[in-house]
């Protein structure tokens, strides 16, 4: 039996479980397998999934989750301090009893996939699929064919949400890995404003596979903040794929925070398609052990007079790999851009690998667009001075780690998120130094 056989198996064995639906889902499901089976599961020779093998998927014997349950005590242990609207899921299923979504404002939805099926399918089948369809990917193509589950965000337009919209995602370590295909919709409206965290995170021993995808629709004028906290445990792989279609005028500011996973792939692709309109990309990945951890992103400037910054960081220790690959087009009349893309990397073990790519293809002549990548080693210059301000060396190690993330989390306006990422980087610090003035003292010699 092939490996994409052994899938196609188990969709066969859902789709037996099913009751009626909707004529149009049946037929994605069955565009989907179909590109699934043409397509195989992405090898090396791929130059897009050049570095990252993925046959640990592909050889998997996964089955669906067809429960929820959770231990509450653990879930609110690893569900991040934050006073918010929640949907939480475990391994792909909704768990409504981990939810909290309290009292939404007017002209605000957020329910799960399943949901807004049951409501209104047809208002949901326009959008869903419209950015990332089945020719995608290979995995993209595999979500559509096991797509039931995920969550639909909906704001009027003008309306601005006043806390932050919290997608938990839990695995759970058990006697058989599970798979899930997770669906995200997001559709905000003209002028309005919203916060959403994107939070994976789980058992300490679960080893499953969280296939999304993900769909973001902003209008114009609309502002997006977007994190994407992923704490998966370090058996899980996890493949994302985000895409965003952005209209004039409208704002999108995403931080790709890669803490976990063993396996761990994300494509982040946005389309500016109105002027005016602005990605901002803020990423940092932490790898340990035998971490891979790879991310793709694209930006489309596709009318003229749109922006977009990006600066991802990368941190690798132990026999950890990572993967960036930067692109940016500029489209033929998309005049008067701006485009700036940056990638820095700290090795902190001599069998720690990072392959970089940023790239640029420009087709417009009044544009003002840069990128670079940088690979180095913590200064053991910058060590040894703050060992002599009576600092240990793990912990000196630790704080100019902490640094050289600086400038991506410097931007993180949320406490409950940079907390988790500064454990995981820096690990347990001691409170009776003034850790501000030191990070800022290490922050000085890696900017030297």
């Amino acid at each position: 039996m092939s490996d994409e056989q052994r899938f196609l198996d188990r969709l066969a064995e859902r789709n037996a479980q099913r009751g009626d639906e909707p004529t149009w889902i049946a037929a994605r499901r069955q565009a989907g397998a179909a590109r699934f089976e043409a397509f195989g599961f992405p090898h090396r020779r791929i130059e897009e999934w050049k570095y990252t093998n993925v046959r640990d998927i592909a050889r998997g014997d996964f089955t669906l989750a067809t429960d929820a349950e959770f231990s509450p005590a653990t879930a609110a242990a690893l569900t991040l301090p934050l006073d918010a609207y929640r949907l939480t899921f475990v391994d792909g299923v909704f768990a409504p009893a981990l939810s909290d979504l309290g009292s939404l404002p007017e002209g605000v939805q957020v329910m799960p996939l399943s949901h807004a099926l049951e409501e209104n399918h047809e208002a949901v089948g326009g959008p869903l699929g419209r950015l990332t369809g089945v020719d995608f990917s290979s995995f993209a193509a595999l979500n559509t064919a096991f797509m039931e589950e995920g969550a639909v965000v909906r704001l009027a337009p003008r309306t601005v949400v006043d806390k932050p919209i919290v997608l938990q995602f839990l695995s759970r370590a058990g006697e058989q890995e599970v798979m899930s295909h997770p669906r995200i919709l997001v559709e905000a409206g003209g002028r309005s404003e919203a916060t959403l965290i994107e939070h994976h995170v789980g058992d300490a021993e679960a080893a499953n596979f969280t296939n999304l995808v993900e769909e973001i629709i902003l209008e114009r004028g609309a502002i997006l903040s977007h994190y994407k906290l992923q704490e998966a445990p370090l058996k899980d792989r996890h493949i994302a794929s985000i895409h965003i279609e952005q209209a004039r005028d409208s704002r999108y500011v995403s931080f790709n925070l890669n803490l976990g996973g063993g396996l761990v792939r994300n494509d982040l692709v946005s389309d500016l398609n109105g002027e005016g309109a602005e990605a901002i990309y803020n990423g940092l990945f932490y790898g340990q052990g035998r971490q891979h951890v790879d991310n793709h992103t694209l930006v489309n400037h596709n009318a003229p007079r749109t922006f977009s910054r990006e600066n991802y960081k990368g941190i690798l220790d132990d026999r950890a790999h990572g993967v960036f690959n930067g692109k940016v087009i500029v489209k033929r009349d998309s005049q008067q851009i701006e485009a700036d893309q940056s990638n820095a990397n700290l090795l902190l073990s001599d069998r720690a690998e990072i392959d970089t790519k940023p790239e640029l293809e420009i087709y417009a002549d009044d544009v003002k667009c840069a990128h670079g990548a940088t690979t180095g080693q913590l200064d053991e210059e910058a060590i040894f001075a703050l060992r002599t301000r009576g600092i240990d060396e793990q912990t000196a190690r630790g704080l100019l780690t902490l640094a050289f993330a600086g400038e991506v989390m410097d931007r993180v306006d949320l406490d409950a998120v940079s907390e988790r990422v500064e454990l995981t980087v820096a690990g347990k610090l001691p409170e009776r130094f003034n850790l501000a003035g030191l990070v800022e003292t290490a922050s000085a010699f890696n900017e030297e």
